[in-house]
């Protein structure tokens, strides 16, 4: 899976992003797109500033009410990785960018992430196979002792 992620960004991103500035380019011209291209990063920054110091204050708050910040934690991550898609030249990340950002899609978003590290951190700790290699053999369970009141 690795190795087709890596292809995927370090090969067909680029060349999406190149198509699509060329063909924004011919149709509008070069410098209205370069335009476009400096609006489209000043006005993702803003939005990630302002998502940002939400998602945080939405942390602070889980935090202080001693409830797990899965929600918040989950936010925070889709922000993050928003914000550099944001600051990634080109019009095909900045829409990923500003999808994962905005308050409107972020929930779909947030679902399939939480799913997806659901599903890896249940992997990983259920079907370890040095775990449950480990768990037959130990006989160290039950902790024998007395307790002794001072």
């Amino acid at each position: 899976m690795w190795p087709l992620l890596l292809v995927v960004v370090f090969v067909v991103a680029p060349l999406v992003e190149l198509y699509v500035l060329i063909q924004v380019g011919q149709v509008i011209g070069a410098w209205w797109t370069i335009l476009l291209l400096v609006v489209a990063s000043v006005v993702g920054a803003v939005v990630v500033k302002r998502e940002g110091r939400r998602a945080w204050q939405a942390l602070q708050d889980a935090l202080r009410a001693y409830r797990p910040p899965t929600r918040e934690l989950a936010d925070g991550a889709l922000v993050l990785v928003g914000g550099a898609l944001l600051l990634a030249p080109g019009f095909a990340t900045d829409a990923i960018g500003l999808l994962l950002i905005l308050p409107l899609t972020r929930p779909l978003f947030r679902r399939l992430l939480t799913a997806y590290v659901g599903s890896r951190v249940t992997t990983a700790v259920v079907g370890h196979p040095a775990r449950a290699r480990n768990d037959h053999r130990r006989g160290d369970d039950v902790v024998r002792g007395e307790v002794v009141d001072d």
